[in-house]
């Protein structure tokens, strides 16, 4: 498990939501998703953990090529897109509601021999898990998926599904409250994570 912390961009708001799209720039990619925050919400937006992660993949902090991932609640799917671009296979998961919308950012920001290597799958942590195999990814991606206190069982049940003993669950996310703490020492009780030095 690693945890990568950062600090909201002053002056920017939610405003940024409520564009149409993003633009970013990753893995020698002009990367444009679709947002709609107005038919799906949080699931259509780009977080800034999203943009982190991201930045954290792209600066090699693990090896992607040929790497298994997953990401969970990937929303507009820019982690999933730029993973898959540095060369992993990328399942991307959301809830039902979610996927077209997925699908369609995947499929507008991935050139047809990435797409090959990219599945878009339905998930909803704590169900369904027979639908994947037990311990069948390198690499768990999550970016501001730990802030509904009522998911946390769920989502560390989908996790140890998902894990086998060596893979690397990465987590991004701004710590707002108590419960994102509580979450962590949940994820600790269960999962080892490498000392880090410095913040």
């Amino acid at each position: 498990m690693a945890l990568v912390p950062y600090e909201e961009a002053a002056g920017v708001g939610l405003q940024k939501f409520h564009k149409p799209f993003a633009t970013f720039s990753f893995a020698n990619h002009t990367i444009r998703v679709r947002q709609d925050w107005r038919q799906l919400g949080v699931a259509a937006v780009v977080w800034d953990a999203a943009v982190v992660l991201s930045t954290y993949l792209e600066m090699g902090a693990v090896e992607l090529r040929g790497c298994s991932a997953v990401e969970l609640g990937a929303g507009t799917g820019l982690v999933s897109i730029v993973a898959a671009l540095l060369g992993a296979h990328v399942t991307v998961t959301d809830r039902k509601v979610a996927l077209e919308f997925l699908k369609s950012n995947i499929q507008a920001n991935l050139p047809p021999h990435v797409q090959t290597n990219t599945v878009v799958k339905e998930l909803t942590w704590g169900q369904n898990l027979e639908s994947f195999s037990p311990g069948e990814f390198d690499l768990i991606l999550g970016a501001d998926i730990i802030y509904l206190e009522e998911t946390f069982t769920d989502l560390l049940q989908t996790l140890e599904y998902l894990c086998n003993d060596h893979s690397v669950i990465l987590l991004a996310c701004r710590i707002r409250y108590e419960r994102d703490n509580n979450f962590l020492a949940m994820m600790e009780r269960q999962f080892t994570r490498p000392k880090t030095t410095g913040k």
